[in-house]
């Protein structure tokens, strides 16, 4: 059945800010939703509230809706478009959802005549509610484990007796797995029966037997409204039933599945999800295996949405499952729809991968200080990454190399860890390091029996790791003279870095990188074409990998899909995964920067390796390269396609700080010149820039040493602000108000990062903070926004509400803030974006720090002025255009509040108060007409609340 013709406007819910458990992966699905539904001349309405996203850019929807996710918002919606059919709410994860249930609950779809579609509501609840999903899945003959519902402590008691231990908690109706977890003991089951039931907004628990050991896999289906199913991606988790699949290394296809419990399970998943539901749609099905010969499964659970995990199978795939999903949702057949890839074949067919994905979560403990670092059934990772390889080596090495946790990848890197007692307690309480320390107890010499018995970890998997060792201990007989040409290639194909092999020969990396290249080894880019280069594809969407040397005619050759073409091409490097300090706000400037090249005719190209988001979808840039933002493959990838240049002040700290090596090894800049921002980075060299400009700031001195931090304190004065240089998020920083506490983390820093600059400041107690962000061309700087922070001085600015435009600052200040911005933009001659902070103290202007990229406010500004300053920023990097040649017209009627989001609740046992060091995961935006609005002076008298020293 074609499209159907009674849908003419939809509204699409977003997920809102972004918190732990449901992250940027919304965005890319709500985002491919909305570009699929405008294919087909439908008119889109959008309600969400996270300004930072570029589903809520105004070129992506026909209606964008920046309010908070509640049915008041969407009853003043529908009222502003009666002309809506229906509400499509399963691009926005959990949240829209709820949101959805809700209104339908209140009976506002009835009263407003607006029909859901892409999911049927009887099925989420179905799905949600553990107890009546368990009765169906025993009435259709689908297996689960022992399990029984608790609505109350007592009940749950009772539970716990017949069952015995350990069980499984699970909450229902929320989200990240949050109030689930694992109870091995009796003593610890109270504490956590009365989280769930507490966490559960219908006060709800399932209590299962817990299947130890178990493995888990996940499927991912697509069906239409004539029954046709597709099974898209397997997926399975390296970590053994325990882990929340967000907190999984999972790997794709399924690696360690015989395949006759492949077809049974896939029987299984269409069988479960047809009885759920008459609904066309995106679904995603766990199950678990037993790890004996039998194998035998067992459904966990089934979301009837596209999920994170559908955000990854479409990258590993390159099947774009929430385009097609909306697609269906209009009321399309599969037989209908064009593969996407190779535009010749239907989408009513099942991907087959001849590379393996491995996905790695990102987690930031280190900004939830004495947070529970081990993992469970509730989701703790802020992001996540994925490598593409020719095998599970490749691939993994590939997704270790991406997590910028100063790793090269597994091992060989000089950071294993060498004590027994600590790689035990690792493994046994799985550890967001565990990747990592499977490597290191094969090289110590535990048995991969022993390992297997404590991790329950797949011995497939553990023997791959046991390959990588037993190659590096081979390698690191030779010297870079005497390794030949096989060995080297083997160690390139499983994944090692240039790195870590020159860590194994004790040489230079570049030595490694010569020897390659006299060698001839040397990567080779492959298609992600979803048919394993069955039909010809269309889409330009690559991975490396190295290849053995093929002989035809006589002539010896390896295999390159991608094809260089004459056009004149840039490069945009992306943020990598997110984390806290680097959200999805980079991935929005980059999806910006790429779309202004190409207004400007240039071939785009796009690298980055964060599965979740909108610039590694496949027709975002002209050519999209899934590899980490990590030197070696960017160096290639550059020699590979020559391009006039490369643009760093987009993706964040990450690209940023690949400046420097791509500055010194001649290859263009685009925009600000590595030299500035290196000055901007260098406290010293950028403090005398203030002075020679006359531009006041905050008293401060440099030390590399406890003894000198303690002579600058005596006379700098308390409190002092203590950070180490080059870092994002306020990583390492906190206010100390005496002599033990200066020390103490002094000491804390350097041994973290040895040979780190520190940075003390006098910090100034009670100031104001402001911030300016700005486009400059070199000769004329144009401010973009002034914000005024409603908490004062000391803490984050990405902790802080900012508000645009200043609320409290004179016009005097408000001049120096300008003047400041000006001269500063110049004297760095900036080309491209600037943000600067700014302290107030006595009617004083001070700077904080200025950083001549692109920052976590432009989006913000962007949105609340309705103007695209990123597009204009891009021009002006490329050179195309300068500052004056475009018409400014920022409209915003009252204020708009820049308001952090924070994901405590994930850390229970955490210090909520906030400092110098950034902590929330995500933001909202709230528009209000005048400072008596009741929201802003709630904000205003707690602004002091937090403030930790």
């Amino acid at each position: 059945m074609p499209k159907r013709q009674d849908l003419k406007s939809i509204l699409i819910i977003g997920s809102g800010p972004i918190i732990i458990g449901q992250a940027c992966e919304f965005d890319y699905s709500g985002t491919q939703a909305l570009r699929s539904l405008r294919e087909d001349g439908i008119e889109t309405v959008l309600i969400n509230s996270n300004p930072a996203t570029i589903m809520t850019d105004p070129s992506m929807a026909d209606h964008v809706y920046l309010l908070p996710l509640n049915t008041k918002s969407i009853i003043q919606i529908l009222k502003e478009h009666p002309q809506i059919d229906a509400v499509l709410p399963t691009m926005g994860g959990q949240t829209a959802l709820n949101l959805c249930i809700e209104a339908d609950e209140k009976g506002i779809w009835k009263d407003f005549g607006v029909e859901i579609i892409g999911v049927d509501i009887d099925a989420i609840n179905i799905t949600e509610d553990r107890e009546k999903f368990r009765h169906l899945m025993l009435d259709i003959g689908i297996p689960m484990a022992p399990q029984a519902t608790a609505t109350s402590f007592l009940k749950g008691k009772e539970i716990a007796q017949e069952f015995g231990f350990p069980l499984i908690i699970r909450a229902s109706f929320t989200l990240g797995g949050e109030g689930a977890s694992f109870v091995y003991k009796e003593e610890d089951f109270d504490e956590l029966l009365t989280r769930g039931l507490e966490v559960s907004p219908i006060h709800e628990v399932m209590i299962d037997k817990a299947l130890i050991g178990w493995k888990e896999y996940e499927l991912e289906l697509l069906r239409d409204s004539n029954d046709n199913v597709v099974i898209i991606c397997s997926i399975e988790n390296m970590d053994p039933i325990g882990i929340h699949t967000g907190d999984s290394i999972t790997v794709a296809p399924a690696m360690t599945l015989s395949d006759k419990t492949y077809q049974k399970m896939r029987d299984m998943a269409i069988h479960m999800m047809r009885s759920i539901g008459d609904f066309a749609g995106g679904c995603n099905v766990q199950f678990a295996v037993s790890p004996d010969e039998k194998e035998e499964i067992i459904a966990i659970e089934i979301n009837p949405r596209v999920s994170r995990s559908s955000a990854l199978a479409s990258k590993a795939t390159g099947y774009p499952i929430a385009k097609i999903a909306a697609k269906l949702a209009m009321g399309y057949h599969l037989d209908e729809l064009q593969n996407q890839i190779t535009k010749s074949t239907s989408a009513l067919f099942e991907p087959t991968l001849d590379y393996v994905i491995v996905k790695i979560p990102r987690w930031n403990f280190d900004k939830f200080e004495g947070s529970d670092r081990t993992l469970g059934l509730q989701m703790k990772s802020v992001g996540e990454v994925m490598g593409i390889g020719r095998s599970f080596q490749e691939a993994l090495h590939k997704a270790t190399q991406s997590l910028e946790i100063k790793r090269n990848g597994l091992g060989a890197d000089g950071k294993e860890n060498k004590k027994y007692d600590e790689i035990i307690e690792k493994l046994t309480n799985a550890s967001w390091d565990r990747v990592f320390i499977i490597y290191d107890a094969i090289a110590m010499g535990i048995p991969l029996s022993r390992i297997h018995e404590i991790t329950k970890i797949d011995m497939w998997f553990l023997k791959q790791y046991e390959e990588l060792h037993l190659l590096k201990n081979e390698i690191a007989t030779f010297k870079i003279d005497t390794l030949n040409r096989e060995l080297l290639l083997e160690a390139k194909q499983k994944g090692y870095g240039d790195r870590q092999i020159a860590h194994m020969l004790g040489c230079l990396e570049s030595e490694v990188y010569n020897k390659r290249e006299e060698l001839g080894v040397n990567r080779v880019y492959k298609l992600v074409d979803t048919c394993a280069a069955e039909f010809e594809a269309k889409t330009p969407y690559y991975y490396s990998t190295f290849e053995s040397d093929m002989e035809v005619n006589g002539k010896r050759y390896t295999d390159n899909e991608s094809v260089v073409s004459d056009k004149k091409k840039i490069i945009v490097l992306g943020s990598g995964p997110n984390r806290i300090g680097q959200g999805i706000e980079f991935d929005y400037c980059c999806v910006h920067g790429v779309l202004a090249a190409a207004e400007c005719g240039y071939e785009t190209i796009m690298i980055n390796c964060n599965p979740e988001t909108v610039s590694t979808d496949f027709d975002t840039a002209d050519k999209l390269y899934f590899e980490p933002v990590f030197w070696e493959h960017i160096y290639d990838i550059i020699k590979h396609e020559k391009p006039e240049g490369v643009i760093v002040q987009l993706g964040g700290q990450t690209a940023l700080k690949l400046a420097e090596k791509l500055s010194r090894y001649g290859i263009k800049i685009l925009g600000t010149s590595y030299e500035a921002l290196d000055l901007a980075e260098d406290r010293g060299l950028f403090s005398n820039l203030l002075k020679e400009n006359n531009i006041p700031y905050p008293q401060f001195d440099i030390a590399t040493t406890a003894d000198e931090a303690a002579a600058i304190a005596e006379v700098l004065d308390f409190p002092i602000l203590v950070r180490p240089s080059y870092v994002l998020g306020g990583q390492g920083m906190k206010i100390v108000i005496n002599k033990e506490e200066l020390e103490k983390h002094v000491v804390s820093l350097l041994s973290q990062m040895p040979g780190n600059q520190l940075l003390l400041d006098h910090y100034l107690e009670g100031a104001i903070e402001a911030e300016a962000d700005a486009i400059c061309d070199g000769e004329n700087v144009y401010i973009i926004g002034i914000m005024e922070h409603i908490e004062p001085c000391g803490i984050h600015s990405g902790d802080s509400n900012a508000t645009l435009p200043p609320f409290n600052l004179g016009e005097l200040i408000l001049e120096q803030i300008r003047e400041y911005t000006k001269t500063i933009a110049l004297a760095l001659k900036t080309v491209g974006l600037i943000n600067i902070q700014f302290a107030i103290k006595d009617d004083k202007v001070y700077i904080i720090e200025a950083n001549p990229r692109a920052s976590r406010t432009v989006p913000f500004i962007a949105k609340a002025y309705k103007e695209p300053y990123v597009n204009y920023a891009t021009k002006v990097m490329l050179g195309e255009k300068k500052v004056t040649d475009f018409t400014f017209n920022p409209q915003l009627e009252g204020f708009a509040i820049k308001q952090p989001v924070f994901s405590f609740n994930k850390f229970p046992n955490v210090n909520k108060k906030l400092g110098p060091e950034m902590k929330s995961t995500g933001e909202s935006i709230l528009f209000i007409e005048s400072l008596r609005d009741d929201q802003f002076y709630d904000l205003y008298s707690r602004r002091k609340m937090y403030l930790s020293k």
